[in-house]
């Protein structure tokens, strides 16, 4: 408890400075910055009590391949940008592994799976005018975060698990998605620093809530 705790603190201390470096666009502060924050939630899994095995093996991949887009994405050259989208397109697979190896597709799953399409739909039609090369890798993207979601949408109708962490993956796995619309609209439609400044909180939070599930079985 005292080492989540001092992890907590840790977070909320670094998220300040890494959205300074954002809104500054500093590299040199941005990357180590970023590296941190994003170190400090694969430490946070690494830490938790894990019960059930193959989930937290699963996931702690997933983290450490968002770790890996996290620094892509923050080097400043404009070619890392598809790289870091593949970490994290690979990273969702492992969350995808992690939900569904943990719990049976349910009712659950395509109730969320519908919701979640919808927004999915309005989400690419949105961007994809905005997307030339990238439209396919956005696609992508765009549907392997969609099962992603889906996933956590069993997880959290799985009524034989404990309700904290079913709360918490897909608190966490909806904080990710939400955020990663903002990153999109940065990248793709409209630099603004409220996409950084409401995305980033929102992806470390998703992050954070996802390494501290691990034990919550």
């Amino acid at each position: 408890m005292t080492l989540n705790i001092v992890i907590i603190i840790s977070a909320v201390l670094l998220l300040p400075v890494l959205l300074y470096f954002e809104y500054k666009e500093d590299r040199r502060g941005l990357l180590p910055a970023k590296t941190a924050l994003s170190a400090l939630f694969v430490v946070t899994a690494m830490l938790q009590p894990h019960p059930i095995p193959p989930y937290y093996h699963f996931l702690l991949i997933g983290l450490l391949l968002c770790l890996i887009g996290d620094v892509f994405l923050a080097l400043p050259q404009d070619a890392m940008l598809r790289p870091g989208l593949v970490s994290f397109l690979i990273g969702h697979i492992f969350y995808i592994i992690a939900f569904f190896t943990t719990v049976s597709v349910s009712a659950w799953t395509w109730w969320g799976t519908l919701m979640v399409l919808i927004v999915s739909a309005w989400v690419y039609r949105w961007l994809k005018p905005h997307l030339g090369r990238m439209n396919a890798p956005v696609l992508a993207y765009i549907v392997i975060i969609t099962v992603m979601v889906s996933g956590a949408w069993s997880i959290l109708g799985a009524s034989v698990l404990p309700w904290s962490g079913r709360v918490m993956v897909f608190s966490g796995a909806a904080c990710f998605y939400a955020s990663d619309i903002f990153v999109a609209r940065d990248r793709f439609v409209k630099k603004a620093p409220a996409n950084r400044l409401i995305g980033l909180p929102l992806y470390y939070a998703g992050q954070f809530l996802l390494a501290f599930s691990v034990g919550q079985w």
